[in-house]
C-alpha cells in the first residue's frame, strides 16, 4: 500500500535539454541526443525504478511552430502526452527563457491544467542573476508545483527533481517489470542511435531531411555477432551523396560509431550495413512517415 506510481511527461520547446534530463535520470542512455534542435521525432519512455516507487517517463519532441507533415505530426505527440500524464516536467533554459514556443507551452499547460513542475536548465550557460527575475514572472503565469534550477548535462538538479516526483505521484501499482527500463524494441534503438550519429556528423539541413529503418536484425547461431540490415531514407540525390560521402568515407564513419555505441549498449559485437535510400519528399508524405514510425 505503499508504493507509488506514475507518468510523468517531459516537455518544452526544441533543445532544452528533454532528453538529457530522460537519461540523467534512468542513468542510462533511453533517448538520443544531440545539439540540434528538435533531435527527438516520437515519444520515448523511460521507466524509473526503486523499491517504493515506479515513475514512469515520457520524453516528447519540442513544441514548435510545425509546418510539415512530420513536425506536425512531433508536435501533436508532444501536446497529446500532456493530456495523458499525472505530472508534468515543463523545461526552459536559462539563456533563453522566453519565445513563442514557449507560449506554446503554456497554452498546452493552461488547457490540459496539469500539476506541472518547471525545470530551469542551462543553469551553467547563463548569468545567474536573471534566475529570480525568470522565476517570478514564470511564477505569475502558472501555479507551478516547484521551480527548479538545473544543469542536466552536468547533472545538477536530478536529486531535487527526482524528490519533487516522488513527492507528487501517489499510490498505486508498478505498470511495468521493475526490471524494465524502456519499452522501446532494439530494432528502434538501433535506428535512432544510428540518425543520432548522422545528426552529430553531418550539417546544414541534411539530419531532418533523413530517416533510419531497419531491415534486419539476426544473431549468429553461436550468439557472439548481431548482424544489422539498416536503411537511411533522404529525399534528394545530393543529399545521398553528402551521406555516402567522397569514396563512402561519410556512412563508414557514421557506421563505425553507431557499431561502437551500440556494442556497449546491447552487450554483443555488431555488424552494421548501411544503405542509402532516396525517397522523394518523404517528410511530406503521411504514408512514408507511417511506414517510418511517424
Amino acid at each position: 500500500m505503499n508504493f507509488r506510481s506514475g507518468f510523468i511527461a517531459i516537455v518544452g520547446p526544441p533543445n532544452v535539454g528533454k532528453s538529457t534530463l530522460l537519461n540523467r535520470l534512468l542513468g542510462a542512455k533511453v533517448a538520443i541526443v544531440s545539439p540540434r534542435p528538435q533531435t527527438t521525432r516520437t515519444r520515448i519512455l523511460g521507466i524509473y525504478n526503486e523499491p517504493e516507487c515506479q515513475i514512469v517517463f515520457i520524453d516528447t519532441p519540442g513544441i514548435h511552430q510545425s509546418h510539415t507533415p512530420l513536425h506536425r505530426s512531433m508536435v501533436a505527440s508532444a501536446e497529446a502526452t500532456i493530456a495523458e500524464v499525472d505530472l508534468v516536467l515543463m523545461m526552459i533554459e536559462l539563456p533563453r527563457p522566453e519565445g513563442p514556443e514557449i507560449e506554446l507551452v503554456m497554452k498546452n499547460l493552461q488547457k490540459a491544467q496539469k500539476p506541472v513542475l518547471l525545470i530551469i536548465n542551462k543553469m551553467d550557460c547563463g548569468a545567474k542573476e536573471a534566475l529570480l527575475p525568470i522565476i517570478a514572472a514564470f511564477q505569475e503565469r502558472y501555479p507551478f508545483e516547484a521551480i527548479i534550477p538545473a544543469s542536466v548535462r552536468q547533472g545538477e538538479g536530478i536529486e531535487p527533481i527526482l524528490s519533487a516526483i516522488k513527492d507528487k505521484i501517489k499510490p498505486g501499482p508498478a505498470f511495468y517489470p521493475t526490471d524494465m527500463r524502456t519499452d522501446q524494441s532494439d530494432s528502434f534503438l538501433i535506428a535512432e542511435i544510428i540518425r543520432e550519429k548522422i545528426y552529430l556528423l553531418t550539417k546544414k539541413e541534411l539530419p531532418y531531411a533523413c530517416a533510419v529503418t531497419i531491415a534486419q536484425v539476426q544473431e549468429s547461431a553461436d550468439k557472439k555477432l548481431l548482424h544489422i540490415s539498416a536503411e537511411i531514407h533522404v529525399e534528394r540525390d545530393s543529399q545521398r551523396a553528402i551521406l555516402i560521402g567522397r569514396q563512402g568515407t561519410m556512412i563508414k564513419e557514421i557506421g563505425r560509431a553507431a557499431r561502437l555505441e551500440l556494442e556497449k549498449i546491447l552487450g554483443i559485437k555488431i555488424y552494421l550495413e548501411s544503405r542509402v535510400r532516396v525517397e522523394k519528399k518523404w517528410s511530406r508524405d503521411p504514408k512514408s512517415l507511417r511506414k517510418m514510425g511517424y
